[in-house]
């Protein structure tokens, strides 16, 4: 059986010989002789019939076939120039909601850490090592983290002890804790350097828990940022015709009930966190 392609060749080729042959014979003389009597094919002694006939014919089949080109040529183009469009796969569609699923939760996740770290920084009234995670050291020219460079413990519940690897970055060490905003006097003995943490007043207890409140907000925004844009990408694959607009209800749900169940834990971590600035 023939493809549509290779009969559209065919008749390319048809055309091609029709147009560029010459015209029959009987289209260049309007009479055929014998001898000056009658027409040696029609049998008529003047203009002949079978002439004319020859050459309405070729007209005709010359004019179709270039209707007939110019169809062909204008299909052609039409078919290069269109698109082949290749609808998505169920697995490539599951692949895709899958993968904002997987985003949507590291994210919000990362999210919690970044809030219980920062929770961790304000101290209390116990001593906790945490509360040194955000002081930066200048270390050889560059800034690092004073937990990578030095080991910090708790002897007791009211005080520090930072003990470095290296003993030369001692007065950076200290340097670094007297300009953060953690309002501790540190005591270098030239081999470790120890905090002493003071009693919070009722006043100090009061702003550090606003500022937990501002931080737990932020999260809390951070959070409905990182619903907004799953929302956004489940509205690209209904355009794309990947989803309907049913699915993108179920799955705008689903994510609501994400959204609030981390929201909890914001509110868990932060009444947590409250308690401990708030308790003398």
């Amino acid at each position: 059986m023939a493809t549509p392609f290779s009969s559209t060749t065919s008749v390319r080729r048809s055309v091609f010989q029709l147009t560029q042959n010459p015209p029959p014979k009987a289209l260049l003389s309007l009479r055929d002789y014998n001898a000056g009597l009658n027409c040696v094919k029609c049998g008529s002694s003047t203009t002949h019939l079978c002439s004319w006939k020859s050459a309405s014919n070729y007209v005709r089949l010359h004019r179709q076939a270039l209707v007939l080109s110019t169809q062909l040529s204008v299909s052609g183009n039409l078919l290069k120039n269109r698109g082949v469009v290749r609808a998505a796969t169920i697995e490539e569609i599951e692949a895709e909601k899958t993968l904002i699923e997987k985003d949507v939760k590291a994210r919000m996740e990362k999210t919690i850490d970044t809030v219980r770290s920062n929770f961790n920084s304000i101290r209390t009234g116990r001593s906790n090592p945490a509360m040194l995670d955000k002081i930066e050291v200048e270390y050889y020219g560059s800034p690092v983290s004073l937990k990578s460079i030095a080991q910090i413990s708790t002897p007791d519940a009211s005080s520090l002890l930072v003990q470095p690897y290296d003993k030369s970055s001692l007065k950076s060490i200290e340097k670094a804790i007297v300009n953060s905003d953690l309002g501790l006097t540190p005591n270098n003995d030239g081999e470790v350097i120890r905090l002493t943490l003071p009693q919070l007043t009722s006043e100090r207890r009061k702003e550090l828990s606003k500022v937990v409140a501002k931080q737990a907000e932020e999260g809390k925004v951070a959070v409905r940022n990182i619903r907004r844009d799953a929302l956004k990408a489940y509205e690209k694959l209904e355009k794309e015709k990947k989803l309907s607009e049913d699915n993108v209800k179920d799955l705008s749900s689903d994510l609501q009930k994400l959204t609030d169940d981390y929201m909890k834990k914001i509110d868990v971590i932060y009444k947590q966190k409250e308690k401990e600035l708030l308790k003398v």
